[in-house]
C-alpha cells in the first residue's frame, strides 16, 4: 500500500468491534491509541461497536469513543465503514462471527482462545486461508506476545543466547474464584467458555511457551479439577442470599477451576504449566522461566518491564541472573513511548497488538499470531482435556 504524501493523513481503517466488556474496553484503548503512539500507514477509526443491550452498548460506545452502536453483530459486519471486525465476545460465538466477517470481505482480529473446539478453530482457519487469497488478514489476540520484555526474550532466544532449550516453565495464577459465593457467570459454563482456567489462562501459557521457544508442543500429560462444583446464579449472588432452603437457585460449574500439565516440545525440551483461578492471593501472576544450554530467562507479568537473564557462558565467579529494564529505544515497541526508565503497563500490549495488525494489513503480510497459531493452541488444550480425562495419560498433540 502506498504511503501518504508528506503532511497528508493516512487512509482510514474502519474498525467494528463486537463485544464491549473487559476485553472490549482493552481493545478500544488499543485502537484509540495506536495511531497516536506510532506512525502508521493506516489510521484506525472506531466506526461502530455491537452488543445485545441497546442502552449498555450505547454507553460503551460513548465511554470508549466509538462513533456508532449496533445491537446486531450482523449489522456491524455489513457496514460499509467497517473494514476490520474485532471479535471480543465469549468463545461460543467466535467462529460464527469471524467466519461471517471474513466471508463479507473484512479483516478480522479475534480474542483468544480462538474457539471453543478444534473443529470450530479448523473452520476459522479454512475461512482465513480463503480470505488471505483475497488480500484479507486474520489474527488471534494473544496480547502477551506484545509485552516488550517478552518480545525481547523471543529475540534473545532466536539469536541463540540460550542455546538449545532444555526446560520451559509457565504458571498463570489468579484468585477471583476462591470465594464459593462468586456467581455462575458465562466463564464457568462450558457451552459459552469452552473450558475454565485452561482456556482462559492456560491458552496464554501455551501460546507464550510455543512463541518463545519457536516450536510447538507435541504431547502433554494433564490433570484438571473443579473445586467448587455449584455456584449461585447471578441474581441470587446479587441479592446477597446465603445458601440453604429457599435461598435461591444454584447452577453447576461445568469447567475446570485449575489445570496442571507437563509437555514435550518438538525439539525434546520439557515444559510444565499450571493455570488456576483459585490461588488465594494471586491476582494476575503470569510467570515463566526458560532454561537452555547457554543460559536462562525469567519473567513476571506483575513486573512486566523487567526481564531476568543469566548468561551461563560467563565466568562462574561473576555469573548470575541480571535484571534488564526493557525500556530502551532499541527494545521492541519502545520507539513509540517514553524515555528510558519510564515504564509501560498492561494496556500497552493492546496498543502494540493494534499496531502490528495495521502494519500487516497495510503490507499484505500474514500477521502473527495467525488463526493457524490459534488452532495449534486449541489442539494443545484439547489434548490436555483428553489426557486429564484419562488420569494424566500422555497424549500426543495432532499436527
Amino acid at each position: 500500500m502506498e504511503q501518504p504524501e508528506n503532511g497528508a493523513a493516512p487512509p482510514p481503517l474502519g474498525v467494528g468491534m463486537v463485544g464491549y466488556a473487559f476485553m472490549g474496553a482493552a481493545h478500544s484503548q488499543g485502537w484509540r491509541t495506536a495511531g497516536r503512539a506510532f506512525d502508521l500507514p493506516l489510521r484506525p477509526v472506531l466506526a461502530a461497536v455491537a452488543g445485545r443491550d441497546a442502552a449498555a452498548v450505547r454507553a460503551a460506545a460513548d465511554r470508549h469513543g466509538w462513533a456508532a452502536a449496533e445491537t446486531d453483530w450482523r449489522a456491524l459486519v455489513a457496514r460499509d465503514d467497517v473494514q476490520l471486525v474485532d471479535v471480543c465476545t465469549p468463545g461460543d460465538s467466535h467462529a460464527e462471527i469471524a467466519v461471517a466477517a471474513l466471508e463479507a470481505g473484512k479483516h478480522v482480529l479475534c480474542e483468544k482462545p480462538l474457539a471453543n473446539s478444534v473443529a470450530e478453530a479448523e473452520a476459522m482457519v479454512a475461512a482465513a486461508d480463503a480470505a488471505a487469497a483475497r488480500g484479507q488478514v486474520a489474527m488471534v489476540g494473544f496480547n502477551y506476545r506484545r509485552v516488550p520484555a517478552l518480545s525481547y526474550a523471543r529475540r534473545l532466544i532466536a539469536d541463540g543466547r540460550l542455546g538449545a532449550l532444555r526446560h520451559v516453565r509457565v504458571t498463570y495464577l489468579q484468585d477471583w474464584l476462591v470465594d464459593p459465593a462468586f456467581p455462575l457467570t458465562w466463564r464457568l459454563e462450558r457451552e459459552h467458555a469452552g473450558s475454565g482456567a485452561l482456556g482462559d489462562l492456560g491458552a496464554h501459557a501455551v501460546d507464550l511457551a510455543q512463541y518463545l521457544a519457536g516450536e510447538p508442543l507435541v504431547g502433554v500429560s494433564a490433570l484438571t479439577e473443579t473445586f467448587v462444583r455449584e455456584r449461585p446464579l447471578p441474581a441470587v449472588a446479587a441479592a446477597g442470599l446465603s445458601r440453604g432452603p429457599g435461598a435461591g437457585a444454584y447452577g453447576a460449574v461445568t469447567v475446570d477451576d485449575a489445570a496442571l500439565f507437563t509437555g514435550r516440545l518438538a525439539s525434546g525440551a520439557l515444559a510444565s504449566f499450571e493455570a488456576t483461578r483459585v490461588a488465594a492471593g494471586r491476582k494476575n501472576a503470569l510467570r515463566l522461566e526458560i532454561n537452555g544450554e547457554k543460559g536462562s530467562l525469567a519473567f513476571d507479568l506483575e513486573r512486566l518491564n523487567e526481564l531476568s537473564f543469566h548468561d551461563h557462558t560467563e565466568p562462574a565467579g561473576t555469573a548470575g541472573f541480571r535484571r534488564i529494564l526493557v525500556t530502551e529505544p532499541g527494545h521492541p515497541y519502545l520507539e513509540g513511548w517514553w524515555p528510558p526508565g519510564h515504564v509501560l503497563g498492561y494496556e500497552h500490549t493492546f496498543v502494540h497488538q493494534a499496531r502490528d495488525l495495521v502494519l500487516a494489513i497495510a503490507s499484505g503480510a500474514s500477521p502473527a499470531p495467525s488463526f493457524a497459531d490459534g488452532l495449534q493452541v486449541q489442539r494443545v488444550l484439547a489434548a490436555v482435556e483428553e489426557s486429564a480425562g484419562k488420569n494424566a495419560v500422555y497424549t500426543p498433540v495432532p499436527t
